[in-house]
């Protein structure tokens, strides 16, 4: 955990717990450093309802951290499709529950019970599939706002149940572990499991990103950065491209390369870069008007162009790029008409009928992926 952080004084934890023995472990042992760290800790469980006594299962491992002391909420997902994609569909609503459930608990960091097992197989599958991924899972993973840890990823499996059994702890099995109808399954049968390839380099362009962003970048909540350099990292402003886009992937490396080296008015990825008097001046990354995807019904909690979620309904009404209309606003704010472009709006029948909007710029994943004091 001490590799895994800053985490502020007296964390609040949660932990993805499905019963099994990794998950069951890692809630105990995050307890225990919780606990002596003056933070706190709970467990989520999640229950696909997938098999007849899943509910049953979920319910038990419940009851079990309660003995522990360990406060356990049950996160019961409906509506999952059947047929060839019923495990993405899962993994995916899934970690959208726990997410849910780490924003309403207050919780920043969700700790998943990966292990080096689970590590090795994983870069196997990934092997399979082209060169790139051999560095496999990483420990520290952001999305959105939600931080995910992965302490367990040099533990072997077997010293985890060992623990559990020193601590007579019980856990369940999931049948789905020995079916081989699971390419994780069959990977692990086979016995031809890869290690991990050497991340250093990796952890150290992202500790240096995460560096200049602190001290040399102003992200702002409207959707847009100002650079105070003449170049940065590439790993940088490859975060921050994507970030303002609101992609998952930065552009092509190569194309990002030489714009970080020096910095020059460009589009890349979606993202306009231009030199702005205003705001202190600089460089300022805003999202380029032309990319941004079209408007969308205003229906509770909308999305908009992967970036801006509306905090309230307008019932017939859309949810876009304020556009050409910027010019009506342009004197009534201190933003570049580029970012005034690209921000959101609401129209009734066309015409604008909100500007700003309540909502509220959620890219799906943050600027930087190394933890950071500022």
């Amino acid at each position: 955990m001490a590799r895994l952080g800053p985490f502020g004084a007296a964390p609040r934890l949660a932990v993805a717990v499905s019963g099994g023995a990794d998950s069951t472990a890692l809630a105990l042992l995050a307890h225990h450093w919780a606990m002596g760290q003056g933070g706190s800790l709970v467990a989520f469980i999640v229950d696909h309802g997938l098999r007849s006594n899943s509910l049953a299962q979920a319910v038990l491992t419940q009851s079990r951290l309660a003995a522990r002391a360990i406060p356990a909420r049950l996160l019961r997902l409906t509506g999952l499709p059947q047929g060839a994609k019923l495990q993405e569909a899962a993994r995916i609503a899934r970690y959208e529950a726990l997410m849910a459930a780490c924003r309403a608990e207050t919780c920043l960091f969700l700790l998943l019970g990966h292990h080096a097992g689970d590590q090795s197989e994983t870069v196997t599958m990934r092997a399979r599939r082209g060169p790139h991924g051999l560095e496999g899972m990483a420990g520290w993973t952001a999305r959105n706002d939600t931080v995910l840890l992965r302490p367990l990823l040099g533990t072997k499996p077997e010293l985890l149940r060992a623990f559990l059994a020193a601590q007579h702890m019980e856990w369940v099995e999931d049948p789905s572990n020995s079916n081989e109808k699971f390419e994780r399954v069959r990977v692990r049968k086979a016995g031809t499991q890869m290690p991990a390839a050497d991340s250093s380099q990796r952890q150290n362009d992202e500790h240096a990103a995460a560096e200049f962003i602190a001290r040399h970048v102003v992200l702002r909540p409207e959707g847009f950065a100002v650079v105070q350099a003449h170049s940065m990292p590439a790993a940088a402003l490859a975060a921050l491209l994507r970030v303002v886009a609101g992609a998952v992937y930065p552009p092509a490396q190569a194309s990002v390369r030489v714009l970080a080296a020096n910095l020059a008015p460009a589009t890349l990825g979606g993202v306009r870069i231009a030199r702005t008097a205003k705001l202190g001046g600089g460089w300022l990354l805003a999202r380029e008007p032309a990319a941004c995807a079209p408007a969308i019904a205003a229906l509770p909690y909308a999305l908009w162009d992967h970036r801006f979620r509306l905090n309230a309904p307008a019932a017939g009404q859309s949810f876009g790029a304020l556009g050409d209309d910027a010019a009506d606003f342009r004197k009534s704010s201190a933003l570049p008409a580029l970012v005034l472009r690209g921000m959101p709006c609401l129209r009734h029948e066309g015409v604008v009928s909100s500007f700003p909007v309540p909502c509220q710029f959620t890219p799906p994943y943050p600027a930087t992926s190394h933890p950071f004091f500022s």
